[in-house]
């Protein structure tokens, strides 16, 4: 039996309505201003007996309403919680005209938020120092934020992290369509243009997704994007892509200046990010353990309890070793 309070998948339905959305209606919520006058949403927690404090980034088209369960959880177990929704995602303000594209210029504008979300909301509010929980797209923004700010976070665990992204095309093929997709945004008049395959946010059929084997989290996930339609996000655009080959190129050439202890949680069955190169990045990062969940998708912290218990009591015990010190 874990000592570590999780959630429970056969009682989740149950949990949500009488104990995680309760709680969701103290969080305080807000908004500021981030690089280049982009409005940045954020949520957060205060535990009144924090052990410690932990700092969510979130994946691609996430939201800091996809994370309610796992915020309960970190919430249970005594942390105060911290989570802003990225640029052109979630609550946060689009950089488009097409709210649904997923956009960006530049990985460092993420970190950019970060930083401030770290001083404006997350520095204020708690005594301990934060520690740094990642998920795929977060955890390239992540790992760009501690190279950059080392001295902010006491730890970092990345799950699922996207330091190479399926399919991995060869570097030549992908900038000759990326630039080809810039090239044709610019002569249409366009601020972006989708990349090719990639569309207007839609929801996919439980049996038909790759992310989770949960059908019941999944479809709260789903129930909560349906609520509030003005977080759907659809496909990436080769803004985004370049920006985010670049950040991957960048983490990969600088991994082994990572200077904080990091816990890398790998999803053995994932088809979204590129585990043979995650596996070579995270080998140059000097104080990293690395644990293999097999048989687990991409979306690892809503999984089935089989795959989702493990991760969850990892990165709870990581968590304590740093309140322990």
């Amino acid at each position: 039996m874990s000592e570590y309070q999780i959630s429970s998948e056969n009682q989740l339905e149950r949990t949500h309505q009488e104990e995680i959305k309760p709680l969701m209606r103290s969080l305080t919520k807000g908004e500021f201003q981030g690089h280049s006058g982009v409005n940045i949403s954020y949520a957060y927690l205060c535990h009144p007996q924090a052990i410690g404090a932990v700092a969510i980034s979130t994946g691609r088209i996430e939201s800091w309403v996809k994370y309610q369960e796992v915020m309960f959880d970190l919430y249970q177990n005594g942390y105060s919680v911290f989570i802003h929704d990225h640029r052109g995602q979630g609550l946060s303000g689009r950089m488009t005209k097409n709210p649904h594209m997923g956009f960006v210029n530049d990985f460092a504008d993420y970190v950019a938020d970060l930083k401030l979300f770290y001083q404006e909301v997350i520095e204020p509010n708690t005594q301990q120092k934060p520690q740094l929980l990642c998920h795929s797209m977060g955890c390239a923004i992540g790992a760009l934020y501690v190279l950059a700010h080392p001295q902010d976070f006491a730890q970092m665990i990345v799950c699922a992290p996207m330091f190479g992204i399926r399919p991995a095309l060869p570097n030549w093929l992908a900038n000759i369509l990326i630039g080809g997709n810039l090239l044709i945004s610019r002569g249409l008049g366009h601020d972006a243009s989708y990349f090719l395959g990639q569309k207007n946010y839609q929801e996919t059929e439980f049996a038909l997704n790759e992310l989770t084997h949960s059908e019941t989290r999944y479809r709260l996930f789903r129930d909560e994007y349906n609520l509030q339609p003005e977080v759907q996000l659809g496909g990436v655009t080769g803004h985004w892509l370049r920006a985010a080959l670049k950040a991957m190129d960048g983490i990969e050439a600088q991994a082994s200046q990572i200077s904080i202890p990091v816990w890398a949680i790998q999803a053995g069955a994932d088809t979204v990010v590129d585990n043979k190169r995650q596996s070579r990045v995270l080998a140059k990062v000097p104080y990293c353990e690395v644990q293999q969940i097999l048989g687990a998708r991409h979306e690892i912290l809503l999984e089935e309890d089989q795959y989702r218990r493990p991760c969850l009591e990892a990165i709870l015990e990581f968590l304590r070793q740093a309140t322990n010190r």
